[in-house]
């Protein structure tokens, strides 16, 4: 076996443990832990994705994550995450869960928020490019660019929920 994850249904129950592979071939919804970043004056991390990235090569995306491991949180999956991805140790904020139906399949998104104050090392397998944009410039570039579908969901509903000038703390 793979990676494995909890298989997970309509409301976030935990139905079962399954492979990653097979939960996205059969379109089983699993959890994703995710997080959007911000420097300390405010602006948000975007990315794009390697272009041997096996899902959504060269797509932009505001969302670093992974999948949850089993037993995981979603916090401590978005923790690690962040240090595997990006080579940082910040803490993260827990911010909303919604579920993404557009992409490889359905999955369970644990959206985090960090503000990242350190250097950061981004793993080439994962991330091709990267750079700062205000809020402004993300809700310009969000339609233009091609974005993950989830990135681009989870970019709306994030500067939607409020959050514009109350990074967390890191």
């Amino acid at each position: 076996m793979g990676e494995l994850v909890e298989r997970v249904d309509e409301r976030d129950r935990v139905l079962g443990v399954v492979d990653r592979a097979e939960a996205e071939r059969r379109r089983w919804m699993h959890r994703i832990a995710t997080t959007i970043c911000r420097d300390p004056t405010g602006r948000i991390l975007v990315l794009r994705r390697a272009d041997q990235h096996t899902r959504f090569p060269g797509h932009h995306d505001v969302m670093v994550g992974g999948a949850v491991h089993v037993g995981e949180s979603y916090e401590d999956a978005a923790a690690r995450e962040l240090s595997e991805e990006l080579g940082v140790g910040v803490p993260v904020r827990f911010m909303f869960t919604f579920l993404c139906r557009d992409g490889v399949s359905p999955v369970w998104f644990g959206v985090h928020e960090a503000v990242i104050t350190e250097p950061l090392v981004p793993d080439p397998s994962e991330i091709a490019w990267h750079t700062w944009l205000t809020e402004l410039e993300l809700r310009e570039v969000v339609d233009r660019w091609l974005f993950v579908p989830g990135g681009r969901e989870a970019s709306r509903r994030y500067l939607a929920f409020g959050n514009a000038d109350q990074p967390a703390a890191g």
